[in-house]
């Protein structure tokens, strides 16, 4: 094959590359097997090591070959990167749809309600139809570059079939399943897992080393194109329907609806499915869908007027308590905690918990043996909500607080006026090793 021919070959196999991306990360269907994915690919690479020259920035294989940084740099932002302000219940939905009408001086509009995923805000720029960078929200005015890391996603085109200028805005995440390999293999090596998956897709934007980033396999959701009407659409839902059209990944698990009343009923059917998605939603996101209407509402400093997001209640499951154990802290603190029966919240698997003193344990008679209501606070942090007594058949046994430390056998005390218990043994194990963990941790010395 001559150099033409060869040349040639290379801008064949990105359209092509690009396709199959398209149809597998997008569509979840694929025209041809892995294997001959894989040699495409191969193919790819060793035309473009032979002829460097005729590489394009954008070629698919910068998906796999990106590159390590020494820092990240800093971008503003062209327009600023507002949060949503949040509902927790159908009045302050209501409430909200009270204002809307009210400033816009109109009822005759919809809404398009869409799934809150629950990920990493995400800005990505494309320059004559090609990927120029990404960059995440920071303060809303300046974000960290994180283009090395963001090409990686399988999903996201680095060549539009349009040349054109543009932003995109969306959210980026960790799959369920891809979220529990990745902690799966952290377990393996002895590495501390990931709270949830949204921590792990905060931690691997922000590797220096895009390879990491390649390997944990991020997906992405765009959904917001912030200068639409420059651009000639008048409806948030033809936005969607035209990122579509330029195989930009949205959710299509969308619905546009007349009221409040149809926003409540989607918001039920999207909870008991929330469960079955395969990435972790954490609410819905309701939007003006006219979009001289969100013009003309616009925005307080920190959010916009016309949307708003219905965060769901923390998601609470029952497990059994197997027992209660101690530990102590480099104060001499000691901590009740429950080891309970293994439960899946909030998209993470959960065996133990804090309960904080004797008194919380006191107070919400918690015992070895009792049936639990368990939740994480924030999303984040196991709590027992309370016991459920009906459910006791006898076998379970009240907990009686030591009087000793369970590491060096030393008296506890509990101090006049405070709710906490220490072991007052200043040289007792426990609190040593304790002591030396936080003089190296980030707080202290910072030692790596």
């Amino acid at each position: 094959m001559n150099e033409n021919k060869e040349v040639a070959r290379i801008e064949e196999l990105v359209a092509v590359l690009e396709k199959y991306n398209y149809e597998y990360y997008v569509n979840n269907a694929s025209s041809v097997s892995d294997a001959e994915y894989d040699n495409l690919m191969q193919e790819l690479m060793e035309l473009e090591a032979k002829y460097p020259e005729h590489t394009h920035p954008n070629s698919p294989s910068k998906k796999v070959n990106g590159g390590v940084l020494s820092s990240f740099s800093k971008i503003t932002h062209k327009r600023m990167m507002l949060s949503l302000g949040n509902a927790y219940n159908k009045e302050d939905l209501l409430a909200f749809d009270e204002r809307v009408k009210s400033e816009a001086g109109t009822s005759d509009f919809e809404y398009m309600v869409e799934l809150k995923i629950d990920g990493l805000a995400m800005s990505v720029e494309y320059q004559n139809g090609e990927f120029h960078h990404a960059v995440t929200r920071g303060d809303g005015e300046v974000g960290e570059d994180v283009s090395h890391n963001i090409r990686t996603i399988r999903s996201l085109p680095l060549k539009l079939n349009e040349n054109r200028e543009f932003e995109i805005r969306g959210e980026v995440y960790l799959p369920k399943a891809e979220f529990e390999r990745i902690n799966k293999r952290r377990e393996e090596k002895g590495e501390e897992l990931f709270a949830n998956p949204r921590n792990a897709a905060a931690g691997t934007v922000r590797q220096l080393d895009s390879a990491v980033a390649y390997e944990r396999h991020l997906d992405a959701f765009w959904y917001y194109v912030p200068d639409a009407l420059s651009l000639g659409f008048t409806k948030h839902s033809e936005t969607l329907d035209y990122l579509d059209s330029l195989n930009l990944k949205t959710n299509k698990l969308r619905k546009l609806v007349r009221n409040m009343d149809e926003v409540w009923d989607y918001i039920v059917e999207m909870t008991e499915k929330r469960p079955t998605l395969p990435y972790e939603i954490d609410g819905m996101v309701i939007k003006v869908d006219d979009l001289r209407i969100q013009q003309m509402l616009g925005a307080t400093a920190k959010t916009p007027k016309w949307a708003i997001a219905y965060k769901f209640p923390a998601e609470e499951v029952v497990s059994k308590v197997k027992d209660i154990f101690l530990s102590v802290g480099r104060t001499g603190k000691v901590t009740p905690n429950c080891e309970m029966e293994t439960v899946r919240i909030a998209g993470t698997k959960v065996g133990f918990a804090q309960l904080h003193n004797a008194d919380y344990i006191r107070d919400k008679d918690i015992r070895i043996g009792d049936s639990i209501v368990v939740r994480k606070a924030g999303d984040i942090i196991p709590e027992v909500v309370r016991a459920l007594p009906e459910r006791r058949d006898g076998t379970q046994v009240p907990y009686e607080f030591p009087k000793r430390c369970p590491v060096c056998g030393g008296p506890l005390e509990r101090f006049e006026g405070e709710s906490d218990t220490y072991c007052i043994n200043i040289e007792c194990k426990a609190r040593i090793v304790e002591a030396l963990i936080h003089f190296a941790s980030r707080d202290a010395l910072n030692i790596d």
